[in-house]
C-alpha cells in the first residue's frame, strides 16, 4: 500500500539532504565528471607542447595565431551551443562536442606547417566552447540551487588526474619524441572513453524534456553574427604577429568586424558594466582575458628565454590543475554562504597577486620557476573567481535563458581573451622590435594584463544578487 504523498515543502527538503552522489543525481554527476575529465586530460597534455610545436613548425612568430584561432572558435561553438542547449536541451549538445573534441587531436597530430596546427586549434575550440556551454547548462537544468556551487567545484576537481599524468608526460614525450605523438597518443586514449560518453548521453537526451519556455522573448544571438565575431577574433589574432601592411590591413578589419558584432551577442549594457547580468557578463571576460594571456606566454617565457625543460613546465600546469580544484573547493564549502560577489573580488585579488610575481620574473636575477608559480598561485584566484561568476549569471536568468547565459559567459570570456591577448600580443611584438634585452617584452605584457584583474575585483559589486 502506498503512503502518503509527499508535499512540496517534503519533497524540497529531501533534495536539499541528498548530495551529488545520491541515488537521484549519481548518474548525472558521474556522466558530467567523465566527460570533464577527458576535455581536461587532452586540454592540459597539449598547452605545453604548443610552443615546442609552434617552433618545430618554424612558426613561433604566429604563436598568437595558434592561441587566438582556439579562442575565435570557442566563441562561435559557445553561441551555437547556447541556442542549441535552450531548445533541444544540453545532452546532445554535449554529446556532439566530446566526439569532435576528440577528431580534433588528429588534426594537429598531422600538421605540416603551423597553419594546420592553427586549423587544429580552431576545431578543437569549436568542440570546446559547445562542451563549456553544455555543461554550465546541464547543471543549471539537473540540479537545485545548493548543489550547483558543488557541481562546479567537483567539475574543477576532475582535471587533477589529468594535470598529474598529462603535462609531466606529455612534456616528456616532446622532449624525447615528438609533439606529434602527444597528439596521437590522446586521441588513442580518449576515443573508446568518448565513444561510450556520447552513447550516454545521447540516450539521455532522448528521454530529457526541454526546459519550461519563460515569458523573456528577448531576441538570440543570430549564428551569421557569431561568425563574423569569430572571423573578427582570428584576423586579429593574426594581425597582431607582425608590422608589415597585411598584419595591419588585419588587424584593423578584425577590429571593426568586432567593434561591429560583439554587443549583438551580449546583454545591453555588458560593455559598461550594468548592475545585474551585463556587470557578472564582465566579471568574466575580463580575468580570463588576464589567464589566458598568462597562460600563454609563461610557457613561452620559460621555453625561449629561460630554457626551462619542457617537463618543468608541465609541471607548472599540474600545480595550476590543484591550484583552481583548491580554489574551486573553497568556493563551494567553506565560502558557499558568502555572497558570490565577494568571492569574485577575493579570487581577483589573488589572480593580481600572482601577475606581480609574473612580472618579478622577468628580472635576470629571479629564478626561472617564479613564473611557474604564478600559473599555479593566477589558477587558485580563477578557481574561486570562475564558477561564482556562472553561478551569478544562472541566478540572473531564468531556465529556458541558461543556455543563453551560459554561451553569453562563454563569448565574454573569449572577447576578453582575444581583447587582452590582442593587446598585449601587439605590445610584446613592439616591445621585441624596440627593446635589446627580450624580456623586456614578457614585462611589459605580463604589467598590462595586471589591470583586467584589478577591474575585475573593484567591478565584483556590480554583479550581486538578491
Amino acid at each position: 500500500m502506498a503512503g502518503p504523498a509527499l508535499t512540496k515543502e517534503e519533497d524540497d527538503g529531501a533534495a536539499t539532504a541528498e548530495g551529488l552522489f545520491s541515488r537521484r543525481y549519481a548518474s548525472t554527476t558521474l556522466t558530467f565528471a567523465v566527460v570533464e575529465f577527458l576535455i581536461g586530460f587532452a586540454a592540459l597534455a597539449v598547452l605545453p607542447t604548443l610552443p615546442v610545436a609552434a617552433r618545430d613548425l618554424d612558426g613561433v612568430a604566429l604563436y598568437p595565431l595558434v592561441a587566438g584561432c582556439f579562442v575565435a572558435a570557442s566563441l562561435l561553438g559557445g553561441v551555437v551551443g547556447g541556442n542549441w542547449a535552450d531548445r533541444a536541451g544540453a545532452q546532445r549538445l554535449l554529446a556532439a562536442g566530446v566526439a569532435l573534441a576528440v577528431m580534433t587531436l588528429l588534426v594537429s597530430a598531422t600538421s605540416t606547417s603551423v597553419w594546420q596546427l592553427a586549423a587544429g586549434r580552431f576545431l578543437e575550440g569549436l568542440a570546446a566552447g559547445m562542451v563549456m556551454v553544455s555543461i554550465n547548462t546541464a547543471i543549471a537544468h539537473s540540479f537545485p540551487d545548493h548543489l550547483r556551487p558543488r557541481a562546479l567545484a567537483l567539475m574543477s576537481t576532475c582535471w587533477i588526474i589529468p594535470s598529474l599524468i598529462g603535462p609531466p608526460v606529455a612534456g616528456l614525450v616532446a622532449a624525447e619524441w615528438t609533439w606529434r605523438a602527444v597528439f596521437f597518443g590522446l586521441a588513442a586514449l580518449n576515443v573508446l572513453p568518448a565513444l561510450a560518453v556520447v552513447i550516454v548521453l545521447r540516450r539521455r537526451a532522448a528521454a530529457a524534456a526541454p526546459p519550461t519556455a519563460s515569458k523573456d522573448k528577448a531576441p538570440r544571438p543570430a549564428l551569421l553574427v557569431a561568425v563574423a565575431v569569430s572571423l573578427g577574433a582570428a584576423l586579429g589574432q593574426y594581425g597582431v604577429s607582425g608590422w608589415n601592411a597585411l598584419h595591419l590591413a588585419c588587424t584593423a578589419s578584425g577590429v571593426v568586424l568586432l567593434v561591429v558584432f560583439a554587443p549583438r551577442l551580449l546583454p545591453p549594457g555588458t560593455w559598461r558594466a550594468a548592475r545585474g547580468l551585463p556587470a557578472t557578463m564582465l566579471l568574466r571576460g575580463l580575468p580570463s582575458g588576464a589567464y589566458f594571456t598568462l597562460e600563454a606566454y609563461v610557457p613561452l617565457l620559460l621555453d625561449s628565454e629561460r630554457r626551462i625543460p619542457a617537463v618543468q613546465t608541465g609541471l607548472a600546469f599540474t600545480g595550476a590543475a590543484f591550484a583552481w580544484a583548491g580554489g574551486s573547493w573553497i568556493q563551494g564549502q567553506l565560502l558557499v554562504r558568502w555572497p558570490r560577489h565577494r568571492t569574485v573580488a577575493v579570487g581577483a585579488l589573488v589572480f593580481a597577486a600572482a601577475i606581480g610575481l609574473a612580472v618579478a620574473s622577468t628580472f635576470r636575477f629571479v629564478p626561472a620557476q617564479a613564473a611557474a608559480v604564478s600559473l599555479v598561485v593566477a589558477a587558485a584566484g580563477m578557481g574561486m573567481l570562475a564558477p561564482s561568476v556562472t553561478l551569478l549569471a544562472l541566478n540572473h536568468s531564468p531556465p529556458d535563458r541558461q543556455g543563453y547565459a551560459s554561451s553569453a559567459l562563454q563569448t565574454t570570456q573569449n572577447l576578453g581573451q582575444i581583447a587582452v591577448l590582442g593587446v598585449a600580443s601587439a605590445a610584446f611584438t613592439l616591445a621585441q622590435s624596440l627593446a635589446s634585452e627580450p624580456l623586456v617584452a614578457y614585462g611589459t605584457t605580463f604589467v598590462l594584463i595586471l589591470v583586467p584583474a584589478l577591474l575585475t575585483a573593484l567591478l565584483a559589486p556590480r554583479a550581486r544578487t538578491a
